[in-house]
């Protein structure tokens, strides 16, 4: 026993289920407490003895390898002293015998991480088994400079751990059903080792946007041994491919066992990946995916887009591209290190494509630095900004003579950056948020706008650029670049258009539609191509073209038909792992005037669905059995097919090998499931094969007590 007046802590209590509750915690799958800075939260202790105005107690909370006060990593709290330790504060709650309820409120800008805790009393030194308390961002605290003020996003930036990536393309775009599972074993960990392995200074620690940025670089492997591995080659055999992804836990878990980059990713994963990741640590997130994405090399606003005689694409020719869609992320944080009004949603990119300090990252860049053209404030924003921003100019290439002659067709100013989009708040559908990024086409805002970026991205000395095109080297600069779109003289105007829906197997059906909308009669020479491309624009096979030449009198208009049969695109298809779009571009020359008419549109495969069935409601603990049932509705067999399921609080994922899957065959898998946590919960499926790379279906369940 110990000398009568000796003060012993006996037991530390953590309170757990009643400070996650209040702190929003209460999901995460682990056994230490986890709270968010700046909020109190109780611990009770129980002592050898009552506690007496004459005991010293004093509780120490330590982050990081070397703890000391003056870097604000080690902070000693003793109620009975009102000194200032870095913003903590601590009181006793009450005191009832043996049992002591202390209140502790870390500083709204405490280092977030792991944090050790022991119990001096006196010459006694107490340190509780499990004593590490997980600290985290506080989008509930006004302090924090998280802070975000509404109930309902924090509820969808912060706790939603399902959600939707949308890709496709500005024509069909398409939801893609990700669990991001923040909550789930091992995340939380993971993102401790990631904030360990990112070797920021503690200090460096309380930043949203030092972390945000340093959490863009470690989610990809270049350079640091990060999450996950990129790879846009279609050869996927030494990993998983990127489109049989259902979420980011199974990544990350992998991670955190093996400390491996994993394979394989592209935009979306990376993106989904860094969304659980910031909500993990506290951090509002989004996902967000940009329509007809410019990936501009050097900073020109311009990307340059080469077309053969038969309107083909020529890859080769360019290091520009045009990415059908690209997904990255907005942060909500205030800038307190930028000029005021900068506060808000700030986007950064996981997905390694150019560097930033020479490492693979990209932002925090403020939403209004790119909106109002402030492009050289940090970070990366004239790289953001021409993402959405870019102009799409045309080229002809013929050969003459051993040389290439480049003859410019026309300037897109309006098509890159389009339907901006990103799972709406509390609703499971899309929201554009264009407007966030960029004021109308056309208005003067947007014009001032882009005037005031050009003023920062131009290099001094060079003739102006017309939204802002230019010629490849070595051509003289003209006055016809200046071109805006508008309807040229002769009224004729190109559209694409397809007959029906294309499943993989059946013809590709699509219209040219050539239209005159004045008087008069014109001749045009039309020449149309078809073309299996990645979503990045790499093309992977010429499928087709036509060269023709119609007549159009008065406001009329001639259809011209292109037909690709299966056998022409079957195999292709099945050669690369990627989802390939269709995509087919068309020139159009009216006789007697120098007008040339572009027109472009990349349009996606549809697939028969997936059934789930299921109860509709479930209990906590009660095993209910889940069956996904799929029919080949396709005229081609799908080869080597894989399922992937997984429901978070439900089940763990699982994946099916179901082999090959014959035209009218049908096939069913049963999960049985237990529920382990109440709400609504969402059961998601993936369906991959050789020809068709991902069919995904998601249903929703409530599970009560």
């Amino acid at each position: 026993t110990f000398p009568e007046d000796d003060l012993q802590v006996t037991k530390v209590d953590f309170l757990k289920s009643q400070n996650s509750v209040q702190h929003h915690t209460d999901a995460y799958n682990t056994s230490n407490l986890v709270v968010r800075r700046g909020q109190p939260f109780l611990l009770q202790l129980t002592l050898s003895r009552e506690l007496r105005a004459t005991d010293k107690l004093t509780l120490h909370f330590s982050i990081g390898e070397r703890p000391m006060e003056p870097t604000g990593t080690l902070m000693s709290l003793n109620p009975r002293s009102m000194r200032n330790v870095s913003g903590w504060q601590i009181a006793v709650i009450k005191s009832e015998g043996t049992e002591c309820t202390l209140s502790i409120t870390s500083a709204p800008n405490a280092a977030v991480g792991i944090y050790g805790l022991i119990v001096r009393t006196g010459s006694n030194v107490y340190k509780p088994e499990k004593n590490s308390v997980y600290l985290l961002f506080n989008p509930w605290c006004e302090g924090d400079i998280v802070f975000l003020s509404n109930e309902a996003e924090r509820k969808e930036y912060v706790l939603n751990d399902t959600g939707y990536i949308y890709v496709g393309s500005a024509y069909s775009i398409h939801s893609k059903p990700w669990n991001f599972g923040q909550f789930e074993e091992y995340i939380l960990d993971t993102c401790m080792y990631l904030l360990d392995k990112s070797k920021l200074k503690m200090s460096s620690r309380r930043d949203p946007v030092v972390v945000s940025r340093a959490m863009s670089a470690l989610v990809n492997a270049n350079d640091d041994n990060g999450v996950v591995m990129g790879n846009w080659s279609g050869k996927y055999e030494n990993g998983t491919s990127p489109m049989a992804w259902i979420g980011s836990v199974a990544i990350l878990q992998q991670y955190y066992k093996t400390k491996k980059p994993v394979n394989y990713g592209q935009c979306w994963v990376f993106s989904g990946v860094l969304t659980t990741v910031m909500r993990c640590l506290g951090i509002p997130a989004r996902s967000v995916s940009n329509f007809n994405s410019a990936h501009d090399t050097d900073e020109n606003l311009r990307v340059d887009i080469y077309l053969n005689e038969k309107g083909e694409k020529l890859k080769w020719m360019s290091s520009d591209s045009i990415w059908n869609f690209h997904v990255w992320n907005d942060v909500w944080m205030k800038r307190k290190d930028l000029p005021s009004g900068f506060d808000g949603w700030q986007a950064i990119d996981a997905t390694p494509q150019e560097q930033s300090q020479g490492i693979f990252q990209c932002g925090p860049c403020p939403l209004k630095a790119v909106k109002d053209g402030d492009v050289y404030l940090p970070y990366d924003s004239k790289f953001v900004y021409a993402e959405v921003n870019a102009d799409k100019v045309y080229w002809r290439v013929k050969v003459e003579n051993g040389k290439n002659e480049y003859t410019k067709l026309g300037v897109e100013s309006q098509s890159v950056g389009a339907s901006i989009s990103t799972k709406a708040v509390g609703q499971n559908r899309r929201e554009d948020i264009t407007w966030e990024y960029k004021f109308p086409e056309g208005s003067s805002e947007e014009r001032a706008s882009m005037k005031r970026a050009i003023s920062y991205l131009q290099p001094s000395g060079m003739t102006p650029r017309a939204r802002f095109a230019a010629v490849p080297m070595g051509e003289s600069v003209s006055k016809d670049i200046v071109q805006t779109e508008v309807v040229p003289k002769s009224g004729v105007q190109l559209e694409i258009t397809k007959e029906k829906p294309l499943y993989p197997g059946d013809p590709i059906e699509v219209v040219i539609i050539v239209k005159s909308t004045v008087g008069g009669s014109w001749t045009v020479d039309l020449a149309s191509s078809c073309q299996l491309q990645s979503y990045t624009g790499n093309v992977h096979a010429n499928l087709g073209y036509i060269k023709q030449t119609v007549k159009v009198e008065g406001q009329s208009e001639v259809l011209v038909p292109l037909k690709i049969m299966p056998d022409a695109y079957m195999k292709a298809l099945a050669t690369v792992d990627d989802e390939e779009h269709v995509q087919v571009t068309a020139i159009a020359e009216i006789h007697g005037t120098p007008e040339k008419l572009t027109k472009e549109v990349s349009l996606s495969f549809e697939y028969p669905p997936i059934q789930v069935q299921m109860p509709e409601t479930a209990k906590v603990n009660k095993d209910f059995t889940c069956a996904f049932i799929f029919k080949n509705k396709l005229n081609v067999p799908m080869d080597n097919c894989k399922l992937m399921v997984e429901g978070l609080g439900i089940f763990k994922m699982a994946t099916f090998e179901e082999g090959d899957i014959q035209p009218g065959r049908i096939i069913k898998s049963e999960v049985i499931c237990t529920p382990t946590r109440v709400g609504e919960k969402k059961i998601v499926a993936r369906l991959t094969s050789n020809q068709v790379k991902d069919i995904s279906v998601e249903k929703a369940i409530t599970v009560t007590h």
